[in-house]
């Protein structure tokens, strides 16, 4: 734990509250490690039950959470608002940063134009009574889903895809339920399961998505729900094949009270085909936003499911945001039905497969195996993740730890490739090849 902070409190809540505030003002940073029950409960004379009760508190409102071993930790996105500094250290001066996780913004369509259409078209304002869903929108999104397989029925939309998956949740469970995720997974999503006070049951993850085996082991331990990448999963870039779909879909057809969510959220940008899950249980949520296609600040996400889920969400939206801005709904539309964006976005998905490639291919050449089928990024296992990143970045690159994406998964580090150049490959794998395996010092020995 920091130095310059130091927990009060006499009582569980007046301690939930000290550290809560310490991680509000930054003074317990992302990952700082809170001391053992027994020793802050010497340190302020209180009983160790207390104490436990206090971080109890705090594990289910998502602030903080138990590695193990590793002791109680300050979670990578506390469930309260601090400085994006406080969540994501910045690359090291001079480095080429790797570690964001976001698409290359030189590949991303222009607005401009569209939104200047938008205004010359004049189109009425929209009233509180007139708001919703856009038709247009919606007999689109639904023939883009049907194109791909996906069985459609009511359409509605969400503020992106971390907002739809967390109303489907929220129309479904309860506290405490067990919820199958991926691991390693989406940080953000892991997050948001421990800031809904749910309980993450983690999947294992290979190439092809999420393994039989852990699924099944999720259904035995109780899971309630399971969430699925359909593909580019992040961190590890995994898609679900034909074959992990055919027998997926097998083993949920025995629970249809499983609520299963599946996000599609690279969309076009993935390469790879759909095969989607959903459909397969009673209850379910299909998601796919806009963002990476299109641009991370475009809120905006499809989401369709059956009847119940879909209007479960529409029908607390109402009473809650209302609805998705129209005049982003039409930006959107307007950018659907553009065949220069529509060539953007291949084109995009081409040089992120080409990187991805590329990297993977240069890292195999130094007996390295990486993981990235679809999506931006690449997943590499290694021994010590502080090791591997530190060294990295004497070396002039900064790499996310695989630390906010795991579980109980093994260590490694997430290389986001949408801003590598050819001329980067070779010297990056190299620096990674070094980082893991480095040359035995030289010198004099007695």
């Amino acid at each position: 734990m920091s130095a310059r902070y130091q927990v009060t409190g006499s009582t569980a809540v007046e301690i939930s509250a000290s550290i809560e505030s310490g991680i509000r003002t930054g003074a317990l940073p992302a990952d700082a490690a809170l001391p053992a029950v027994r020793t802050l409960a010497v340190d302020l004379a209180v009983s160790p039950a207390t104490v436990a009760r206090a971080y109890q508190d705090l594990r289910q409102r998502g602030l903080v959470a138990t590695a193990g071993r590793h002791g109680t930790r300050v979670r990578a996105r506390p469930t309260v608002t601090v400085g994006r500094s406080a969540l994501r250290p910045p690359p090291a001066p001079g480095t080429r940063d790797l570690s964001a996780g976001e698409p290359d913004a030189t590949l991303l369509p222009q607005l401009g134009p569209h939104l200047a259409a938008l205004a010359a078209a004049k189109t009425p304002t929209i009233g509180y009574a007139d708001a919703g869903t856009l038709p247009d929108l919606a007999d689109t999104a639904r023939r883009r889903l049907a194109a791909d397989g996906v069985p459609v029925g009511e359409v509605t939309l969400t503020g992106g895809a971390l907002d739809g998956i967390e109303r489907v949740l929220d129309a479904h469970l309860r506290h405490g339920d067990p919820v199958a995720v991926e691991d390693p997974g989406w940080a953000n999503l892991l997050d948001l399961v421990a800031a809904l006070g749910l309980r993450p049951i983690g999947v294992p993850v290979d190439d092809d998505g999420p393994t039989e085996a852990g699924v099944r082991a999720a259904l035995a331990a109780g899971a309630r729900a399971l969430i699925v990448t359909s593909r580019a999963q992040n961190p590890t870039g995994a898609a679900v094949s034909a074959d992990r779909a055919r027998a997926l879909r097998t083993l949920l057809a025995d629970r249809p009270d499983l609520l299963l969510v599946e996000d599609d959220h690279a969309a076009e940008l993935a390469r790879v085909p759909l095969h989607p899950l959903v459909g397969a249980t009673g209850s379910w949520a299909f998601v796919r936003s806009v963002s990476k296609p299109y641009g991370p600040d475009l809120r905006l996400a499809v989401l369709t499911g059956d009847d119940t889920t879909v209007a479960r969400v529409a029908g607390r939206s109402r009473v809650g945001a209302g609805w998705v801005s129209t005049v982003l709904q039409r930006l959107v539309l307007s950018l659907w039905r553009d065949p220069g964006t529509t060539d953007l976005v291949d084109r995009a998905g081409a040089d992120y497969e080409r990187r991805r490639n590329a990297l993977l291919s240069a890292l195999a050449a130094h007996g390295l195996t990486g993981h990235g089928r679809s999506g931006i990024n690449v997943w590499l296992p290694v021994p010590d993740e502080t090791a591997a990143v530190t060294a990295l970045r004497d070396a002039g690159w900064s790499l996310a730890p695989g630390a906010p994406f795991r579980l109980a998964a093994p260590p490694a580090v997430r290389v986001t490739v949408s801003t590598l150049t050819d001329a980067d490959i070779a010297p990056l794998a190299a620096a990674i090849a070094s980082a893991l395996h480095p040359s035995p010092r030289t010198g004099l020995t007695a």
